[in-house]
């Protein structure tokens, strides 16, 4: 018998400094993904499978350069947009799953800008760890984004 789940809602909030058809883009693309989802600055993140649309599956992988053994499994129930993007994420570490999610992403258009809201109900599955890694993990993701589609703002 495993371990007990754990669960909890986090929620995280940004500003970008564009407009929301760039963020919602920025969500949509698989390349830009890549480079500001890392879960962390020195990890890579590759995607083996890419289908952004309802019904669509990704399939990644992410951590050490040397070696990103961190398998997730994205599944999109919602996407409406530059509004809402609905997904179930699944992570996992050589065959043993780490922790399921429900995400939500909501955009909202103020002037220039675009406010970025994600709440992620997970349940960890291999203990509460999981859950403050995903934490930290959301949080340099979306301080990504935000800088990436700052840069591009700026370059234009």
């Amino acid at each position: 018998m495993g371990s007990p789940a754990h669960h909890t809602t986090l929620v995280f909030e940004r500003v970008c400094e564009a407009p929301i058809e760039a963020v919602f883009a920025a969500f949509a693309d698989t390349k830009a993904r890549a480079r500001w989802g890392r879960p962390w600055d020195a990890a890579v993140m590759h995607y083996e499978e890419a289908n952004f649309r309802v019904g669509g599956r990704d399939v990644f992988r992410c951590g050490p350069k040397t070696a990103p053994h961190f398998r997730g499994e994205t599944r999109y129930l919602d996407i409406v947009p530059n509004r809402r993007i609905v997904s179930s994420v699944t992570t996992e570490i050589d065959g043993k799953r780490l922790s399921t999610a429900l995400n939500t992403v909501e955009l909202e258009s103020a002037d220039t800008s675009t406010y970025v809201s994600l709440t992620v109900q997970i349940a960890a599955l291999d203990g509460p760890v999981m859950i403050e890694r995903s934490r930290a993990a959301y949080d340099v993701a979306l301080d990504n984004l935000v800088r990436e589609i700052g840069a591009l703002v700026a370059a234009k």
